[in-house]
């Protein structure tokens, strides 16, 4: 079996991932202006970082809302595919936690809610929260729109000059709500705050928001297991703040190596054995 490369072609990047004989050969990242600019280049830096040539390629398989503007012909004259993209992110988060089930959520832009079993995944619900209110929000809240600025800003701030909790409202601890559990998000904001504390109230609120969706899509499911994908969850707030949902609820978050890259991961599992992915040596 020659080599499969999945592409998780997005609204603002496109992502790569290859597979020989199944074993993940490495992933990779493109930004760029349109959809097309960004496949293309993603392929040829792809291949040329892995010394592949296009003649072992087997097959390509596209996914993401960016795969629509892609018509059915053949890439380069290789077999070329589409995946849907709900069934591509299922599958793309159980190979990267080594789960047979699980609730795969994968924060990009926005958030979808996938549950995923042996049986195949299903979209079970989606958000408008995600990356692109992190952006939105920081571009009129503090002037800045790029997203490693912010995650740096966001660094040193505190959360306790933005957000409101359960301990500032009632001076002590309550049965299932710890006294740090946010009450309110930018409950507490006020002209002393600082930009870092802004930054941080941004993405801190991004992600409690996130993460009670996932325990509320749950709340009547055998599920215990919550796969968090996407770029969002490389943020380095974003595990302190879901081991809390773990701590509180019950339910196992788990933020998989290569996380970012699940989509597309899933894409080329779809054409690949086994599914359960090992590291190329």
């Amino acid at each position: 079996m020659g080599v499969v490369l999945g592409i998780d072609v997005g609204g603002s990047t496109t992502k790569i991932v290859g597979l020989r004989d199944g074993a993940l050969m490495g992933v990779l990242q493109v930004r760029a202006g349109d959809q097309m600019t960004a496949l293309f280049g993603a392929i040829g830096n792809f291949l040329r970082e892995r010394s592949v040539s296009l003649g072992d390629v087997s097959e390509i398989i596209l996914t993401g809302v960016g795969a629509s503007f892609i018509g059915p012909e053949l890439i380069y004259g290789i077999r070329t595919r589409k995946v849907n993209e709900f069934q591509a992110i299922g599958q793309g988060g159980l190979s990267l936690s080594g789960l047979d089930e699980a609730l795969v959520v994968s924060m990009g832009t926005g958030t979808a809610f996938v549950r995923a079993g042996l049986d195949g995944a299903v979209r079970v619900g989606g958000s408008g929260v995600g990356g692109g209110t992190v952006l939105g929000l920081a571009s009129q809240m503090l002037g800045k729109s790029d997203i490693n600025a912010i995650l740096a800003m966001a660094e040193s701030g505190k959360p306790g000059n933005i957000d409101l909790t359960v301990g500032d409202i009632t001076g002590c601890d309550i049965p299932s709500l710890p006294s740090e559990l946010t009450a309110a998000n930018f409950g507490k904001i006020s002209s002393m705050a600082s930009e870092a504390d802004i930054a941080l109230g941004i993405v801190n609120m991004v992600f409690e928001t996130v993460g009670m969706l996932a325990v509320f899509a749950l709340r009547n499911d055998s599920i215990r297991d919550v796969a968090l994908t996407g770029t969002l969850a490389t943020f380095p707030q974003a595990g302190a703040v879901f081991s809390k949902f773990t701590s509180l609820t019950g339910l196992n978050f788990v933020i998989p190596e290569n996380a970012a890259f699940a989509t597309a991961l899933g894409a080329a599992v779809a054409a690949a054995s086994p599914p359960k992915l090992r590291e190329e040596s």
